[in-house]
């Protein structure tokens, strides 16, 4: 079973895979990374020209209405040449939360897609673990809105975001559905705290701590935000997980050559039947990952349940079979495999942090099984 795009999926994948091999070189990365978003600023003005910024917003608030699958060809494209920057954080995840915000919202989604600020979703907390559901933080009512108190951790991409989507409770306790909403939250908001942090792969992360956080602006249902934040983690998965596909297609290719081209005791290192094997199992990993990804999008028109049982398996065996990839091509490579020199290193360390995205694989493999 193979994941096939349709033509225009081809072409925008294609597009991205240029758009890649010219401005995010491999020897391009510790610069990028080191610069921060200053680094990313040209390569995020040109992907909005392109409209790939609009792609995943919805043609109600402005965008381009893309489905899943179509934002899924660009994120692959963009895990092939691992571009950072918040592509799925900011343009697939935010705007799926404030879709139901109304005209208070409509001008900040514009400027998402126009590549001019970046928002990020806070909705994990240390004792919720990947439930989103779980939510501790509480808003209160004032006469400028609302007050925000409480604690998120590991907002993805949040280290330089302009602004924060805040999932706090407004009704009820604990584990409890219903009684949970949405707040926009601007990064420089007083008695907002924001500890900015930089992960394995070079992302830039946060936590926030909010302390009497007044004018808080509540964006959707009140009391009933949980169905859209499933909805929005959901398709941001699947963006993540068609990044996967592409980081680990991408290793693979560079690790093939890399057997063909070096020599050992007189032959190419890929002559020995050892390793032959090895380059056998990875890309069978591949082409399981993408079958995974395939099922995936076919469950999209199933129905809710169908889909989500369909995206807990594709998490749990993408993942493995990205980690699995990743870390036979450092292997494959030798002692320079690990270096920060070689982009292998970089694929592996992705694909460390995307196995943890919305959920690790034993959080799915529950859900699964549930």
């Amino acid at each position: 079973m193979r994941l096939a795009y349709n033509d225009e999926q081809d072409m925008l994948l294609e597009t991205v895979h240029r758009f890649g091999s010219e401005h995010y070189p491999p020897n391009d990365r510790h610069g990028l990374i080191r610069r921060g978003r200053a680094g990313e600023a040209a390569g995020w003005s040109k992907m909005a020209e392109l409209g790939w910024l609009l792609l995943p917003i919805t043609a109600e608030c402005g965008g381009l209405g893309g489905s899943i699958v179509d934002v899924m060809a660009v994120a692959e494209g963009m895990g092939r040449h691992l571009v950072p920057g918040p592509y799925v954080a900011t343009t697939v995840l935010a705007p799926a939360l404030l879709a139901h915000g109304g005209n208070a919202v409509h001008d900040l989604i514009a400027q998402i897609g126009a590549g001019q600020t970046c928002v990020a979703a806070a909705l994990l907390e240390d004792d919720g673990g990947y439930d989103v559901h779980r939510v501790g933080a509480e808003a209160t009512s004032d006469r400028n809105g609302f007050c925000l108190t409480g604690s998120k951790c590991h907002v993805e991409d949040g280290g330089d975001a302009d602004w924060f989507v805040i999932s706090a409770r407004t009704s009820g306790n604990g584990a409890d559905p219903k009684g949970i909403s949405l707040f926009l939250v601007p990064a420089t908001a007083p008695g907002l705290s924001v500890e900015r942090f930089r992960a394995i792969d070079g992302h830039r992360h946060a936590r926030l701590t909010c302390t009497g956080v007044a004018g808080a602006t509540l964006v959707g249902p009140a009391d009933g935000a949980l169905p859209l934040i499933e909805a929005a983690v959901g398709r941001a998965t699947c963006a993540y997980l068609a990044e996967a596909v592409g980081s680990m297609t991408a290793v693979a290719a560079i690790t093939l050559e890399y057997l063909r081209t070096r020599e050992q005791f007189g032959r190419p290192i890929g002559a020995f039947q050892v390793l032959q094997h090895r380059m056998v199992d990875m890309t069978l990993a591949c082409e399981e990952a993408r079958a995974m990804l395939c099922h995936m999008a076919l469950a999209i028109p199933q129905g809710e349940a169908a889909f989500l049982r369909a995206l807990s398996a594709s998490k749990v065996r993408i993942s493995e079979c990205g980690l699995y990839v990743a870390q036979q091509a450092v292997q494959l490579h030798g002692g320079v495999g690990f270096s920060d020199e070689l982009i292998v290193s970089h694929h592996l360390k992705r694909q460390m942090m995307l196995s943890l995205a919305h959920g690790s694989v034993d959080y799915h493999r529950m859900r699964f099984a549930a």
